[in-house]
């Protein structure tokens, strides 16, 4: 059975990024004719990006890092506020948990137009909070984030003893110092989790992205490569190939460094 498994692993997951790269190396390459791997080796590709028809793609680049990275610091920012949820007892504690649970219940779906027009409505009144806004898709994420990982969150913060808290209150320590010089830094594997799965979430989503962004100028990665590859005929697949290799390396340099 190990294996089969280890077979299965290689078939699903190593060879179609070996094929990817492949690709990325291969100039004028297209997915269905390149058949043997690393068949050529050519830097073309990656040269290509950022000039002519393909001169917005470090511009996306740009974006999609600004954006996720927003995004991943407020939502640890914001998922820590679990802590009150853990340490403290107050009035609407359960209901505003339950709240959070049943809000993520409902498929992402059916919340996109109503983002849409609330957008548009905010955009007459604070333009840089509407549509075709990075900030604006970045309280997007936030609020989308916001309840599963405050779970997350909540629950880690219940593995760490209150003994610890009350020792800090005896010595003279405020809630504040508490949480920041105590609890933040036994919390740092959760918040390195929320972080990076907020981080690739983001830099991957298309569909909010494409909803809330409509200038080429303010695409994120995944919507800008989205219109080489929106005609299979014609798609500059060797490029786009190069493109999402690219991609991938600030997720790598972030887990690795997580």
């Amino acid at each position: 059975w190990r294996h089969i498994v280890a077979i299965l692993t290689i078939i699903y997951c190593v060879i179609p990024l070996l094929y990817v790269l492949s690709v990325s190396l291969n100039p004028g390459a297209t997915l269905t004719g390149s058949t043997k791997l690393f068949s050529s080796f050519s830097f073309e590709n990656f040269l290509a990006l950022g000039s002519g028809k393909y001169a917005g793609y470090w511009s996306w680049v740009l974006n999609s890092l600004i954006v996720s990275t927003a995004t991943a610091v407020g939502t640890v920012l914001m998922g820590a506020a679990a802590y009150a949820f853990s340490r403290f007892r107050f009035k609407g504690r359960r209901a505003t948990l339950t709240g959070l649970l049943l809000v993520q219940m409902f498929p992402q779906m059916l919340a996109f137009v109503a983002l849409y027009l609330l957008l548009l409505g905010i955009q007459d009144i604070f333009p840089v909070l509407g549509l075709n806004s990075k900030l604006g898709l970045i309280c997007v994420y936030l609020g989308g984030a916001l309840g599963s990982n405050t779970f997350l969150l909540y629950g880690f913060f219940n593995s760490i003893p209150r003994s610890l808290d009350e020792a800090a209150m005896i010595d003279g320590a405020t809630h504040a110092q508490t949480f920041w010089t105590i609890i933040m830094p036994l919390v740092r594997p959760v918040l390195a989790v929320v972080g990076l799965l907020s981080f690739i979430s983001s830099l991957g989503d298309f569909v909010i992205a494409k909803v809330v962004l409509q200038d080429q100028s303010q695409f994120t990665l995944a919507v800008g490569m989205y219109m080489w590859a929106s005609d299979e005929r014609t798609a500059p697949w060797s490029i786009f190939a190069a493109g999402s290799v690219i991609a991938a390396i600030p997720v790598i340099l972030l887990f690795q460094y997580l």
